[in-house]
């Protein structure tokens, strides 16, 4: 496996090759933005090795949120068409199934057509419906693969896709996948250069949060989590007194989903700020002292680069448990408490109020979260792509 520090060893990788010859990458899937945004972060490293934004493509579905997140990143996108397999066994889910399979057969098809029109050196798959067809189009042009999983426990069409890629390109050590180079998960630019250039104190003066405040941040993604919102909502006054005799602020981004216009209210000296939509994540991982979230891959890393402890309440029916599976890498060194979904209602309150009030320790799980960072990820993943790429193969580091 490469070491931790191979990517920042390698600046000039892209330097191994003329400007005119340098290669074409494909980079396919994605649905959810917890597999698209890695895939933008890939993209983006490859730029910064000096591939043109133009030699890299994405192959994508019309369901997915590749469709609007890939071009507003400045880069070309082609969707297929299709759904992905249902699991169930249902009538109606048998019928679905039919015409899922016969819109893999379509998008099987087309990406044969796109791949033997741009004629890549390589093709980066991330999992999603549509990976699949690009990445079997791919083996069948004898077009390496590099698979690039998000999450502690991979997807079903990275398990696929694995059988037959080059290199598996892990998020964690523990990672269910062969061939594995534990790179982590690649983030966007963008949020690391958010996070490392955001100082604490000028991000609670934007806010408003006092610097004298104890600051718990809690989200559940653009949705947002019915569950941990009903739980805050339910204890806000208890906790409001648990914690009298110091200012605590609760910055509670709802989600669109359960949004009711309510902004929050005052109780003693909790401040309960309410809002729909959070647009500067940064200022908030750098600013909050505490987080209850979910435990998706985006959310997991960006705790570490940020240094913030949290409560992490897994998605219960997120595909083999996999956000579980995330939060342990920092439950396993103290940054984290996992809270079960099903007891967030009788239990988040107890976990929370000695938090916030025991500055010593969330200064220990703070340092654990950053122990466990790895903002070269999405630079560690272009290596791989470009060592792909070359037809002479992985460099001898990496083959040893």
């Amino acid at each position: 496996m490469l070491a931790d520090g191979h990517a920042a060893a390698r600046e000039a990788t892209i330097d191994r090759w003329n400007a005119s010859d340098r290669p074409r990458v494909v980079i396919t899937g994605g649905g959810t933005a917890g597999h698209t945004n890695p895939g933008i972060a890939v993209a983006e490293a490859l730029v910064r090795r000096g591939l043109d934004a133009s030699a890299i493509r994405f192959v994508g579905a019309e369901r997915g949120s590749e469709s609007e997140l890939v071009p507003a990143a400045g880069f070309q996108i082609e969707v297929l068409p299709g759904r992905g397999i249902k699991r169930t066994l249902s009538p109606a889910g048998v019928r679905d199934n039919v015409g899922a399979v016969i819109g893999l057969v379509k998008a099987g098809v087309r990406a044969r057509s796109l791949l033997a029109a741009w004629q890549p050196e390589v093709v980066v798959c991330l999992g999603g419906y549509a990976a699949v067809a690009a990445s079997l189009a791919a083996r069948a042009a004898g077009i390496p693969v590099v698979v690039t999983e998000q999450n502690a426990r991979s997807s079903a069409t990275n398990r696929l896709v694995s059988r037959f890629a080059a290199v598996c390109a892990l998020p964690f050590p523990d990672t269910d996948l062969p061939n594995g180079v534990v790179t982590g998960n690649p983030t966007r630019h963008t949020v690391i250069d958010a996070v490392r250039s955001a100082d604490r104190e000028g991000a609670r003066a934007e806010r408003g949060w006092p610097t004298d405040a104890v600051v718990l941040a809690v989200w559940g993604g653009s949705l947002g989590a019915r569950s941990i919102n009903t739980a805050v909502a339910d204890t806000i006054e208890t906790l409001a007194s648990r914690t009298a005799g110091r200012p605590v602020i609760v910055h509670h981004v709802i989600g669109r989903r359960d949004w009711d216009g309510d902004p929050g209210r005052r109780i003693g000296d909790l401040d309960w700020r309410r809002q729909e939509y959070e647009h500067d994540m940064a200022s908030v991982l750098v600013g909050a002292d505490l987080a209850v979230t979910r435990g998706g891959a985006s959310t997991v890393a960006e705790l570490a680069l940020a240094g913030l402890p949290a409560v992490i309440v897994p998605l219960p029916i997120a595909p083999r448990d996999h956000q579980r599976a995330n939060a342990e890498e920092l439950s396993a060194v103290g940054a984290a408490v996992i809270l079960d979904d099903a007891e967030v209602g009788d239990r988040l309150l107890d976990l929370v109020a000695p938090l916030l009030a025991d500055d010593a320790d969330r200064a220990r799980r703070a340092a654990a979260a950053a122990s466990v960072a790895r903002p070269d990820a999405a630079s560690a993943v272009a290596d791989l792509v470009l060592d792909r790429a070359e037809p002479s193969g992985p460099t001898d580091q990496e083959a040893s």
